[in-house]
């Protein structure tokens, strides 16, 4: 008879992810845990990591989750008595060319509003930081005082110590088989040293993360990638405390090694490891060394560190590090069962390792992490991401991609066009020139005849192949009449005898509304914070529609229906592939509309936050009054095979109007221009609808419960304690998010969106400021190292009173 066990917490995954979750979990008072690991601790990917500790990302919470790891490491050897080799000695970002300059700059920029210090230094003031490097070509770099490099054998074994000390159980050379569920929980474990049961289950496998999951049906698109780095012999004079350092113009890193170095690099065109499975047993092994591959790296190091000509090669190290199909983490709750977690895809683990774990462990013990973590949060994953055919495409691409300049608006080439509209070859012979987000290709412009449909993008907007063409579709919404292909919404249908009351608890507004209307709502946690942003459709008395963003279905959607009664009285179903939606927007898109369909739309039968089924053509379709452009529209949800037919009806009726295709770049600027906010940027667990200014789609009169109300009555009572503020800028500069304000010379705030107005001609950003100051004017807002002044502005900055959308 196998053994069998029991613990609260089980962790699967010895590498320092896993090491630090169970960590992490001791010290919020969980001893009731164990790690498995199949091989040894550090086995897998941790052992041969490269060890660099960097903190900067573009995210602001990814940039606190990586300054939390340095807090740790920081402490972590003088708690455990285990030695780290945590050498603090800085990071060096070097700058190679004019343009990687600017993005420096807006990295220091950003850097002030994460906390984090970082100084921008000459190429000569780097030479002095990393004596081996050439000052040619340079144009300055970035320094970061508080990164550096640690061991990474030697932090994992300090971390599963620091978890043994409070009572975590650690068991090596255990191998998972089987995994088993009942409905939507995991159940237990086979091993290869008897059954396990748990409460709660975390998946922190490495690069067998994606096979673990499937052994209940759990999509992980997490993978492997060969990488490369080779270590030099001694190199004569090399200071004892040199920072690492990068030069991504040469796709090149460096850390310092025993009196030599570590040379690495991300060059295009690895190869994927385990796409057709990962050998039976492998452990701690490395893969043969392809000189061939990473001579191109060797190449351009000796560029920029000469003395690499001189010196010879100690070894060549070429191992799977974890990637994911989108290049970033997996992390969080798996939306298929109610008690598995997932902590995969850490290209930079070392780096991530400490604060991770802590993220993780709040996930589990308090149900979410005190950061709002959603460009990382394993929800932001559709289907399609764990198809062999999209995750190792994309990934090899996005490794290749590591270290490149990426301008704004930039998009992935890998695995494109595997979902379409039924517009979009119709749309591509009209010159949609097409992005990507959620897999969906989508028409984020339309270029002139005579224009070749692909961007030329800059950090100067003014200055895009785009900018103009992108101007006049603004202008055809705001005067005329257009039409958006947005089939990518992601839709859901809520039905059962349960539906209404369903809803009333999951929405802070009262959708108890006569049937045909349309509901803009928030979803909100116990905390008030907001974890969707979407509209509800009453179609019956017990039948409705949600509609949200294309990227947020798989998270909003696990949210709802994990709120949702299991009792068998509401049943909830995504249908966005059963229908494409065309937004007809405009002053003039009731007289084209109204040429196409004999249904009544003037506005006393057809109201603003309405819908109704109105034919067109041969087909029948829901129409609803609503839009995201602040401009009279219909969003028309269309079944699928009869998209084109109405497509064609519209085009033909708007010819008199000279109408137009509009596409996303124009719908980012229209709705900048009237504040409307986007979730993932202005609306994220971290604000309550009092924060960003929709305090007034809180029912708190109307709805005796729903949940977050006592959090949100709360926060009324007492006044917010920020204000998402809107802000103009007349100076020529490009504003693309994430920008710090400042009054004074305090750092007060970061933007969370912006672009520039078509409308107003003007530079819009939108940001949170604490309450105390939201009221002041005297605003700069800091773009690639200069600050701008700033006005706020109350309320939209066009049709404040909403009359356009009315009419």
């Amino acid at each position: 008879m196998s053994e069998r066990h029991h613990v609260e917490v089980l962790v699967i995954g010895g590498g320092i992810i896993g090491c630090s979750i169970a960590y992490h979990l001791t010290r919020m008072g969980k001893q009731d845990v164990a790690v498995l690991e199949k091989n040894q601790l550090t086995h897998g990917a941790t052992w041969h990591a490269a060890g660099l500790v960097g903190q900067l990302r573009s995210s602001r919470n990814t940039t606190r989750m990586l300054q939390k790891s340095v807090e740790l490491y920081d402490r972590l050897g003088a708690e455990t008595g285990q030695a780290l080799d945590w050498k603090k000695v800085g990071s060096l970002r070097l700058a190679s060319s004019k343009d990687r300059m600017l993005e420096v700059k807006r990295l220091a920029t950003t850097s002030k509003s994460f906390g984090l210090e970082m100084q921008i230094l000459s190429a000569r003031e780097a030479q002095e930081l990393f004596p081996i490097m050439t000052t040619e070509g340079v144009e300055g770099a970035a320094y970061i005082p508080s990164d550096g490099y640690i061991d990474p054998s030697s932090v994992c074994q300090a971390l599963a110590k620091g978890a043994r000390d409070k009572g975590a159980k650690i068991h090596q050379g255990v191998e998972v088989l089987e995994v088993r569920r009942d409905g939507r929980r995991a159940t237990e474990i086979v091993t290869s040293e008897g059954t396990w049961t748990f409460d709660i289950l975390v998946n922190a496998g490495g690069m067998w993360s994606r096979e673990l999951g499937a052994l209940s049906n759990v999509r992980v698109p997490a993978c492997a990638l060969e990488h490369q780095y080779m270590i030099t012999d001694p190199i004569p004079d090399v200071p004892k405390d040199m920072p690492t350092m990068r030069d991504p113009d040469r796709l090149i890193y460096y850390k310092p090694e025993v009196r030599g170095m570590v040379v690495g690099g991300y060059e295009k065109g690895t190869l994927p490891f385990g796409d057709k499975g990962i050998p039976q047993g492998f452990g701690r092994e490395l893969l043969g060394g392809n000189f061939d591959r990473f001579e191109q790296l060797a190449c351009l190091a000796a560029e920029i560190t000469p003395v690499i000509n001189t010196v010879g090669i100690r070894e060549l190290i070429n191992g799977p590090i974890p990637y994911s199909a989108d290049g970033d983490f997996v992390m969080g709750k798996a939306a298929e069962l109610d008690n598995y977690f997932v902590a995969s895809g850490f290209l930079y683990g070392i780096a991530a390792g400490g604060g991770a774990g802590q993220m993780m462990a709040e996930w589990i013990v308090d149900e979410a992490p005190s950061l709002d973590l959603w460009p990382l949060d394993i929800r932001r994953f559709s289907e399609h991401h764990n198809t062999n055919y999209f995750m190792y495409n994309r990934a090899v691409e996005h490794y290749g991609g590591h270290y490149l300049l990426h301008k704004p608006g930039e998009e992935a080439e890998a695995a494109r066009g595997i979902r379409r509209s039924p517009l979009y070859t119709i749309l591509k012979e009209k010159g949609a020139c097409y992005g990507s987000k959620a897999g969906w290709e989508r028409p984020n412009w339309f270029v002139p005849a005579g224009m070749e449909p692909r961007d030329q993008l800059d950090f100067d907007r003014t200055k895009t192949n785009w900018f103009s063409p992108v101007t006049q579709e603004c202008k055809a919404v705001r005067e005329n009449v257009a039409l958006i292909d947005q089939s990518s919404f992601a839709k859901m249908e809520i039905v059962g005898p349960g539906a209404l009351g369903a809803l009333q608890r999951l929405a802070i507004s009262n959708i108890d509304k006569p049937e045909g209307s349309v509901i803009y709502t928030q979803l909100c946690n116990e905390k008030g914070g907001i974890e969707a942003d979407l509209t509800i459709c009453r179609l019956g008395p017990q039948h409705f529609y949600v509609v949200t963003g294309s990227g947020f279905a798989t998270h909003d959607f696990h949210w709802i229906k994990a709120h949702l009664p299991n009792d068998g009285s509401v049943h909830a179903f995504e249908v966005t592939s059963a229908k494409a939606v065309i937004n007809i927007c405009g002053p003039n898109s009731r007289s084209v509309l109204q040429a196409v369909t004999n249904n009544d739309l003037t506005n006393k039968a057809f109201p603003f936050s309405s819908c109704q089924q109105i034919e067109i053509g041969a087909a029948t379709l829901w129409a609803l009054r609503i839009g995201y452009v602040g401009e009279l529209g219909w969003e028309l949800h269309i079944p699928t095979e009869f998209a084109a037919h109405v497509y064609e009806l519209l085009w033909a009726a708007g010819q008199d109007y000279d109408i137009a295709n509009v596409g996303y770049r124009a719908i980012d600027s229209l709705r900048l221009e009237k504040g409307y906010v986007y979730w993932s940027s202005e609306v994220t667990p971290d604000y309550t609808p009092y924060d960003a200014g929709l305090g007034f789609k809180v029912a708190l009169k109307s709805k005796a419960d729903f949940i977050g109300r006592d959090a949100l009555q709360g926060t009324k009572e007492k006044g917010p304690s920020q204000k998402l503020s809107t802000f103009t800028i007349e100076a020529d500069v490009s504003l693309y998010g994430a920008e710090t304000i400042f009054l004074g010379e305090d750092v007060v705030g970061l933007t969370t969106s912006a672009n520039h107005g078509h409308t107003i001609d003007k530079q819009i950003a939108l940001g949170y400021l604490p309450k105390s100051i939201a009221d002041l004017q005297g605003f700069e807002i800091e773009a690639f190292g200069k600050r701008y002044p700033a006005t706020r502005v109350d309320g939209a900055l066009y049709d404040p009173m909403n009359e356009r959308l009315k009419v």
